[in-house]
């Protein structure tokens, strides 16, 4: 009769024992991801980085390394201050070092929409190559709000370009001819910068220069030779902000024009393609191809390396 006790309370023994184990390692387990997490309401990827998925289409296309793929994006500062926006069209590339945002569009298909946070070195520094901004701390994070447009395969994207640059191959010669009959006919007598840049300059400014690394805010208005318009910060009561020097920030006939600026100055400054939207055009179809195009800019404040302040 004893040796039935004995072997009960020694099986009651080891199941009580079992279960604190147990208990113990679900605790050290939820510690550890509680750890982790830095992010609530962000996973964490294997890669390094980590997102939230706002919008999917299960449905869609994935985006494929070799893909051609037309995303909006946006840099936002750790604290969500904005500052960058736009819309981009790039060729998907192999990642080539851990938590290369190249992962975070790798995730996304066509209609997918995602928050991403990564490390603001590895981005400006490994994959624009430019540059931290100064109001970036070294080896903070930062997050990536994308929205994946369009996901199209190499081989489509060469057939379409093919197509395309046959049907517009002789529009840079007319190009150069309108441009030409628009600056004789409104009695344009300046000369052009060596990029070929045009600008007027209706109101001065004050001795406060623009430089790398600053943050820009503007106003301008966007139209055709023909004096149609097609963006307009003031329409939309929101000005633009930008890390003046950064990539994927504005054209290039912007940029060197808000350079030739002082704080506070107004300019009309006339592009032509090449430093604009080029033979492609925009990537919204919005500027058709060899488009020269004139913008009224006013450059309205510099923040000389600062925090971008909400607008």
């Amino acid at each position: 009769m004893s040796n039935v006790y004995t072997f009960n309370y020694n099986a009651s023994f080891v199941i009580f024992m079992n279960r604190i184990t147990f208990l113990f390692l679900a605790v050290c387990l939820f510690a550890t991801l509680s750890c982790d997490n830095k992010y609530p309401g962000y996973k964490k990827s294997s890669d390094g980085f980590y997102y939230k998925l706002l919008a999917f289409d299960d449905s869609s296309k994935k985006a494929e390394i070799g893909d051609y793929i037309t995303i909006d994006i946006s840099y936002k500062t750790i604290h969500d201050s904005l500052f960058f926006r736009g819309q981009r069209k790039l060729k998907l590339t192999k990642p080539a070092f851990e938590g290369s945002i190249d992962y975070c569009f790798a995730m996304l298909s066509k209609g997918d929409k995602a928050e991403f946070i990564i490390n603001a070195n590895n981005f400006f520094i490994y994959t624009l190559q430019k540059n931290l901004p100064t109001f970036l701390k070294n080896d903070e994070n930062m997050k990536v709000d994308v929205e994946m447009l369009d996901v199209q395969s190499e081989i489509d994207y060469e057939n379409q370009k093919k197509a395309f640059l046959k049907w517009v191959e002789d529009f840079g010669q007319y190009e150069k001819e309108i441009l030409s009959q628009y600056i004789q006919q409104n009695k344009i007598n300046i000369r052009p910068t060596s990029s070929g840049l045009y600008f007027i300059s209706i109101k001065p400014g004050g001795k406060n220069r623009v430089n790398p690394g600053d943050t820009v805010i503007v106003d301008y208005e966007g139209k055709f030779l023909d004096g149609k318009f097609f963006d307009s910060t003031k329409k939309r009561h929101e000005s633009f902000q930008f890390v003046y020097g950064t990539e994927w920030q504005v054209i290039k006939g912007l940029e060197e024009a808000i350079g030739m600026m002082g704080e506070g100055e107004k300019a009309i400054v006339i592009v032509p393609s090449d430093m604009a939207f080029g033979k492609d055009g925009s990537s919204t179809g919005i500027i058709p191809p060899f488009t020269s195009l004139i913008f009224e800019v006013e450059l309205v404040k510099i923040i000389p390396g600062a925090q971008p302040k909400e607008i």
